[in-house]
């Protein structure tokens, strides 16, 4: 696969369809990490409205969403999203997903690294950190290939598919190390 024909797209660049068609079509493959979205989109008018959000809270620079658009077939595949921003300690999540087809080929890596460089450099954060299940195995690749540094486990952090209480891992990236990274 070609970087050539992948590329990220904001928000407000992406269709409504689109991303519906994103969600409904990888449904089982993202509801354990994504549950909160997955569950919101169960129809399609709770969709709408989850979209509409994630726009308002764009426009407020409360969170950001970088669709992974593969331009060969003109869909959506990925996605790269900025959360729980807190500006007064500079950190900020990050959360990604990949279609099952295209998991593997390394773009959710890249994708991920510059939506990373994105925080540092134009949010200004200091840290950002990722929550990944301790049975996703690719996800935290992605961490690590990134410069992540797991710094524990959180109990029953997170509320998954079915509302189920689940252990996270929580990785994280100083802007430090990053700086340090870079300049390697």
């Amino acid at each position: 696969m070609s970087g050539i024909n992948f590329k990220l797209e904001r928000i407000n660049e992406v269709s409504f369809e689109a991303f519906l068609n994103l969600i409904y079509s990888n449904k089982a493959y993202i509801e354990k990490g994504f549950a909160g979205t997955v569950k919101r989109c169960e129809t399609k008018q709770g969709a709408k409205k989850l979209f509409e959000e994630w726009i308002l809270e764009e426009n407020e620079s409360r969170s950001f969403s970088f669709f992974i658009k593969d331009f060969q077939l003109d869909s959506l595949i990925g996605l790269v999203n900025v959360k729980n921003i807190d500006i007064n300690i500079k950190k900020c999540e990050i959360g990604y997903f990949i279609s099952k087809n295209y998991a593997g080929n390394g773009l959710i890596s890249k994708f991920t690294s510059e939506v990373v460089t994105y925080c540092f450099d134009i949010l200004q954060m200091n840290k950002v950190f990722l929550r990944i299940a301790p049975d996703n195995i690719g996800s935290q690749k992605v961490a690590t290939n990134n410069g992540f540094k797991q710094e524990g486990i959180l109990r029953e952090e997170y509320k998954g598919f079915q509302d189920k209480l689940e252990d996270v891992m929580y990785f994280g990236l100083l802007k430090s190390d990053y700086l340090n990274k870079k300049d390697a």
